[in-house]
């Protein structure tokens, strides 16, 4: 969607840009009827670590925000609604070798847009599979690790954080790609980059919110502008998916310093309207508030449920 300008340049609509997640949340929650706006991680010094070695040699580990699939937990599929019950409060680890079913239903993913059904376009590992065959690096990782969405900056950089950090070094691994989903993945995985950072491990995170990310400070972001969920590229497009991936590489090689942004040239679609809409309290009628905010108090009882049976203390 544009119109000609001056000299018969395109001129982008006035909505074309970065979905500005930081405020449409805060805003969201406030007029669901929660209070004090939530307040994101920021940070004014950003540690950076550059790769000590080619690309070509470097072992390199997958963390994600995807779920395992959780049988007795409530539909978790393509076009699932948010499913608190398939949550996950502390760090597991996979076999990289191995194919493995993980969802994003438990998350805040753009389901207007987007449906998950294709879990290349936010868990690369095959895709990562397919470069060391390559050669383009060095090998996989032994495992890959998934990180908690837990709300507070305190447990990440305190609990989850740590602990991935520890499988990381334990696998030896010389460079991270950090893959989240939501706006609370987005911070989450920023936190765990600088953790990883200053324990000597290069990190890239690949990402749809880049506000978040920015105003955590990291390393090196790759940006590509698409709805939640979908930081790895299109849903069933392999083109697209390799292209991303490709780029997260590179980012990940030539970042001359910390807070290195590069975002991705692919597109969602022609039309950019779909960035009006997530959270967006201007499109929602007063029943669609409190439809919601019934929702929301539900799924918040079910995770504290989950806690609760879980022996974990509330992060919230």
């Amino acid at each position: 969607m544009t119109r000609n300008g001056a000299a018969g340049h395109e001129i982008a609509v006035a909505h074309d840009v970065p979905v500005p997640y930081m405020q449409r949340v805060r805003d969201y929650y406030q007029a669901l009827g929660y209070g004090a706006p939530y307040e994101w991680a920021h940070y004014a010094q950003v540690p950076f670590q550059p790769l000590t070695k080619p690309l070509a040699a470097c072992r390199i580990v997958l963390i994600t925000t995807a779920a395992p699939y959780q049988t007795d937990n409530g539909d978790q599929g393509p076009g699932a609604p948010y499913n608190a019950r398939a949550k996950f409060y502390t760090a597991y680890s996979g076999d990289a070798a191995l194919d493995h079913d993980l969802r994003i239903s438990h998350v805040a993913i753009d389901r207007k847009h987007t449906t998950a059904e294709d879990p290349a376009s936010y868990f690369p590992l095959p895709m990562l599979r397919e470069f060391e065959r390559s050669g383009r690096i060095g090998a996989v990782a032994a495992r890959f690790h998934g990180a908690p969405t837990n709300r507070s900056h305190r447990v990440t950089l305190g609990v989850d954080g740590p602990e991935i950090v520890a499988r990381c070094v334990a696998d030896a691994a010389d460079a991270a790609i950090l893959v989240p989903n939501c706006p609370v993945c987005h911070q989450t995985t920023s936190l765990v980059a600088r953790l990883l950072e200053e324990a000597g491990i290069a990190t890239v995170v690949m990402g749809c919110a880049k506000d978040i990310v920015e105003h955590a400070g990291v390393p090196r972001l790759l940006f590509s502008d698409f709805p939640l969920g979908n930081a790895a590229g299109r849903p069933n497009d392999h083109s697209s998916q390799a292209f991303t991936l490709a780029l997260a590489l590179k980012v990940l090689e030539t970042a001359p310093a910390a807070r290195t942004t590069v975002q991705s040239p692919l597109q969602w679609s022609a039309c950019p309207d779909w960035k009006l809409d997530y959270c967006n309290v201007a499109r929602l009628t007063p029943e669609d508030i409190a439809r919601r905010r019934a929702e929301f108090d539900i799924a918040k009882m079910q995770a504290k449920q989950l806690r609760s049976v879980a022996g974990i203390v509330a992060s919230e």
